[in-house]
């Protein structure tokens, strides 16, 4: 059975603070390369996702959440373009999964209801990047997404080295 996953409102986020901060702590703690340097201090942790809210707030970014047992185990968020050339397309960021939550299939779960959130909003592009050769890679290439191409050195991984990013597209209508 798969896990649930609905999507947060911005009170909904405000009040799963400590859970998203631990998620994203245990993230880069594992070495995932996300947006930030280690060892990432809780309250940076914190403020980072409670500068989410008015994006929430807004319908700019969708944040879906998985829980097991009423802790959130794994979260993945679109983006929504604000341009109005670009509405038709979003980008899928932050799918995090926690480490004692993986390999069973969550992070796959969670990447589908990210594509069915930008679904529903009417997207038919979505876009994505990730450490090249990582395990989220490798999830990408899986579901179906199709590699743009690789940056090499494009971003830093937790312990600052710098790291190849490859980017990735999918059509969610032909």
């Amino acid at each position: 059975m798969s896990p649930e996953v609905a999507p947060l409102s911005a009170d909904a986020l405000l009040g799963a603070l400590d859970d998203l901060r631990d998620l994203l702590i245990d993230m880069v703690a594992g070495g995932a390369s996300i947006g930030f340097l280690g060892p990432l201090d809780p309250a940076a942790a914190t403020a980072w996702w409670r500068a989410q809210i008015p994006a929430v707030r807004a319908g700019r970014l969708s944040v879906q959440v998985s829980r097991d047992g009423g802790r959130i185990t794994g979260t993945v968020g679109v983006v929504f373009a604000d341009k109005p050339n670009a509405r038709h397309r979003a980008e899928i960021v932050k799918l995090m999964v926690h480490r004692d939550a993986r390999g069973k299939g969550l992070g796959r779960t969670l990447l589908g209801a990210g594509e069915r959130a930008a679904a529903e909003r009417g997207v038919t592009l979505l876009l994505l990047d990730t450490e090249t050769g990582s395990p989220a890679d490798t999830l990408y290439r899986s579901a179906g997404w199709t590699e743009i191409g690789v940056v090499p050195g494009h971003a830093a991984d937790p312990a600052g080295t710098l790291r190849p990013t490859t980017f990735f597209y999918k059509r969610l209508t032909d």
